[in-house]
C-alpha cells in the first residue's frame, strides 16, 4: 500500500486527527493507496496558509514575469515526470494509459501558456470625460482560490484552473476527488521544486461531505473553481452565493453528436465511437446522444455496432486496451441502473447492455459498450447524464429537427456534427446551444481555446485568453491632475 500525506504551507503532513481512507484500483477492485482524510482543522490551516502566502512579499512581491518563470519551471518538471504521473492516474482512476500519457505529455502546455500570459495582463488608460482628471484601471488577483476537481482527468482539469489562477497572482487550496487523489499528491512536490513559495499551493484530500462547505464558504476564500456533476455544482453555487463569491463551474453534459446524410460515413462512425466509448464514457463532453439522419440511419447503426464490437476491454495499463473500467463502484452501479431505466422506457440495446464479464476484465468494474436504439428525445436516457459507455441513437429528418433535438436538454457543454456542407456547418455553429461545437471531429481540446458550458453545463470559461480574466478583478483609479477646488456637495 502506498501511503500519502497532504501538502499544507509547504509541509507534508497527515490529517490533524489521523483519519485516512483507501483508494481503490478500478481494474482490480482492490485498495492500493492510503490517503489522508482531511477535517475542518486541516482545511482551515490550508486556507490560512494560502491567505498568508497571498499577502507575503515572497509571492505578492514577485513581478509578473517572475511568476511566469515559476510556471515555466513547473511545466518542465511535469514534462520530465509525465509518464510516471500518467501511470499513477491509470492505477488510481482506471483510465487508459495511452490516454493518460497523451494528457500528461500535453499538460505542460497549459502552464507554459499561462506562464507566458502572466506579464501580458494590462490595465487601460481611459480618456475620461472629466477635465483635469486622470483615470486608469488595474487588473489584480482575487486572493485565495478554492479549486475542486473530479476523478476522471484529475491533473488536466486541475491545470485548467491552477495555471491561470497562479499566473494571475492568486494562491490556491486544491481538493482533488476522493476517488483520485494520488496523482495530485504526486504532483505536489513539483511545485516545491519549481520554486513556488510555501503556502501558494496547498493540497487537501478528503470527502466533500466533510470539508466541502468549509472550503467554499470560508471568509478568506475569494473564489471557487469547480468541475463535477451539475447537482454538486448547484450546491457549490448556492453556498458561494450566500457569501457573494464568484465561481467558475464546469459541469455535466448530454452532448449531441449529429450525423447528416452527406457525411463521410466511416469518419462519422469513428467520431461517434470516440465521443462515447473513449474514456469509457466518463467525460463531461461525452457524445452520449447520436442524432442520425433517417435516410442513413440503418446503415450507420450497422457500421456503428460492428466497429464498437471490436473494442478491446481489459487492463487499462496495457497499450492495447481501448475500453477500461469504470472509476468508482458507485458510478458503476449508477450506469447499470440507467441501462435498466432505458429498457424500462422502451429503448432496445443492440449492443451491450450489461456488466462486462469477460475474463480480461478480471474483478474490475466494467460495463459493456452499450448502444440503445428506439430512443425518443424525451426519455431519461436522452436527457440525463449517465457518465458511462452508454449511447442513445435518435433519428431525425431535417436540419431544423436535429437542432431542436440537440438543444432540448438542460445541458449545453458540447456538440458535434458530421457534414460536408460548409453552409450547414456555419449554421450549426450558430444555432447549437453549446460552449464547444466540433465539426467533423470530436473530443479536441487545447490550452489556446476557451472551454465551458451553456445552460446547466456551467459558468465561466477555462483555457484560452479569457481564462485568466476569471481570476482577476478590475480596479478603477481616479487622480485629480488639476488641483482645482470643486463643490464638495456635488458629485464631480
Amino acid at each position: 500500500m502506498q501511503n500519502y500525506e497532504m501538502l499544507i504551507d509547504g509541509r507534508w503532513a497527515p490529517a490533524a486527527d489521523g483519519q485516512v481512507f483507501q483508494s481503490d484500483n478500478p481494474f482490480t477492485g482492490k485498495p492500493w493507496a492510503v490517503i489522508p482524510r482531511a477535517g475542518l482543522q486541516d482545511v482551515d490551516r490550508a486556507i490560512e496558509a494560502a491567505w498568508a502566502a497571498f499577502r507575503a512579499p515572497a509571492w505578492r512581491g514577485l513581478t509578473a514575469s517572475a511568476r511566469g518563470l515559476l510556471l515555466y519551471r513547473l511545466a518542465d518538471l511535469i514534462e520530465a515526470e509525465a509518464d510516471r504521473l500518467a501511470a499513477v492516474e491509470t492505477r488510481d482512476n482506471g483510465k487508459l494509459i495511452n490516454e493518460m500519457r497523451g494528457q500528461l505529455r500535453y499538460l505542460p502546455q497549459w502552464y507554459r501558456y499561462f506562464g507566458g500570459l502572466a506579464d501580458k495582463v494590462e490595465g487601460r488608460v481611459i480618456p475620461i470625460d472629466k477635465p483635469g482628471v486622470f483615470n486608469f484601471t488595474r487588473e489584480e488577483p482575487l486572493g485565495v482560490i478554492a479549486v475542486i476537481t473530479p476523478w476522471n482527468s484529475p491533473l488536466m482539469l486541475a491545470a485548467w484552473k491552477l495555471a491561470p489562477a497562479l499566473a494571475a497572482g492568486n494562491t490556491v487550496v486544491w481538493k482533488p476527488s476522493e476517488y483520485s487523489s494520488a496523482s495530485a499528491l504526486e504532483l505536489g512536490p513539483l511545485f516545491e521544486k519549481a520554486g513556488f513559495p510555501p503556502g501558494v499551493v496547498n493540497i487537501v484530500t478528503g470527502f466533500g461531505s466533510d470539508i466541502g462547505d468549509r472550503l467554499v464558504t470560508h471568509p478568506k476564500v475569494a473564489k471557487v473553481a469547480f468541475t463535477g456533476g451539475d447537482a454538486t455544482g448547484e450546491a457549490v453555487y448556492r453556498a458561494a452565493a450566500k457569501h457573494i463569491k464568484p465561481v467558475t463551474l464546469e459541469l455535466g453534459g448530454k452532448s449531441a453528436n449529429i450525423v447528416f446524410e452527406d457525411c463521410v460515413l466511416d469518419d462519422a462512425v469513428n467520431g461517434v465511437v470516440s465521443g462515447i466509448f473513449a474514456a469509457s464514457g466518463q467525460t463531461c463532453i461525452a457524445g452520449s446522444r447520436a442524432l442520425v439522419q433517417r435516410s442513413i440511419y440503418d446503415s450507420f447503426v450497422e457500421k456503428l455496432v460492428a466497429l464498437s464490437k471490436t473494442a478491446r476491454m481489459g487492463d487499462p495499463s496495457a497499450d492495447t486496451t481501448q475500453v477500461g473500467p469504470i472509476t468508482t463502484q458507485p458510478q458503476y452501479r449508477k450506469i447499470l441502473e440507467y441501462i435498466d431505466i432505458a429498457r424500462g422506457e422502451g429503448a432496445t440495446a443492440v449492443l451491450g447492455g450489461a456488466a462486462a464479464t469477460r475474463p480480461e476484465c478480471g474483478d474490475g468494474w466494467f460495463v459493456e459498450p452499450t448502444i440503445f436504439v428506439g430512443v425518443k428525445p424525451d426519455m431519461r436516457i436522452a436527457q440525463e447524464e449517465v457518465f458511462g459507455p452508454v449511447l442513445a441513437v435518435i433519428p431525425f429528418d431535417t436540419e431544423d429537427e436535429a437542432i431542436e433535438i440537440a438543444n432540448s436538454t438542460q445541458f449545453g457543454l458540447a456538440a458535434g456534427a458530421w457534414t460536408q456542407n460548409i453552409g450547414r456547418a456555419l449554421r450549426l455553429s450558430e444555432k447549437l446551444e453549446a460552449g464547444t461545437v466540433w465539426i467533423n471531429t470530436y473530443r479536441a481540446v487545447s490550452y489556446l481555446s476557451p472551454f465551458g458550458g451553456y445552460k446547466r453545463s456551467g459558468i465561466g470559461r477555462e483555457s484560452g485568453l479569457t481564462a485568466i480574466k476569471e481570476y482577476l478583478q478590475e480596479k478603477s483609479v481616479w487622480i485629480d491632475a488639476q488641483g482645482a477646488p470643486s463643490n464638495p456637495f456635488v458629485m464631480r
